[in-house]
């Protein structure tokens, strides 16, 4: 099995930066789409932004399009999240999954990923 475990969450000041980490372990010799989702308390889990295993194609969402930065270091097992200019609308539970059917392709839908984090909080304050 996989486990995901999600770290570089804290508080920021709007207009600040923070990178998120998500370090795979466990039985990971294939090859998984890595995506990122977030939850803010009462409101469904969005998605974030995605990457395939080759790191050649992104997909992010357009509330975040231009702010935030995906990548992944295979030799690393470890795929992170570049956020800058942070609002407080940002504020939230992120989540890293990963999605061992995928190899082409990066999917927004959560119902596609298999394996999840525990979440790591992202506090922006005003």
């Amino acid at each position: 099995q996989v486990q995901l475990v999600e770290s570089g969450g804290g508080l920021v000041q709007a207009g600040g930066s923070l990178r998120l980490s998500c370090a795979a372990s466990g039985r990971t010799f294939g090859s998984y789409a890595m995506g990122w989702f977030r939850q803010a308390p009462g409101k469904k889990r969005e998605f974030v932004a995605a990457i395939t295993w080759t790191g050649r194609s992104t997909r992010y969402a357009d509330s975040v399009k231009g702010r935030f930065t995906i990548s992944r270091d295979n030799a690393k097992n470890t795929v992170y999240l570049q956020m800058m200019s942070l609002k407080p609308e940002d504020t939230a539970a992120y989540y890293c999954a990963a999605d061992p059917a995928s190899y082409h392709y990066a999917s927004v839908s959560e119902k596609e990923y298999e394996y999840w984090g525990q979440g790591t909080q992202v506090t922006v304050s005003s």
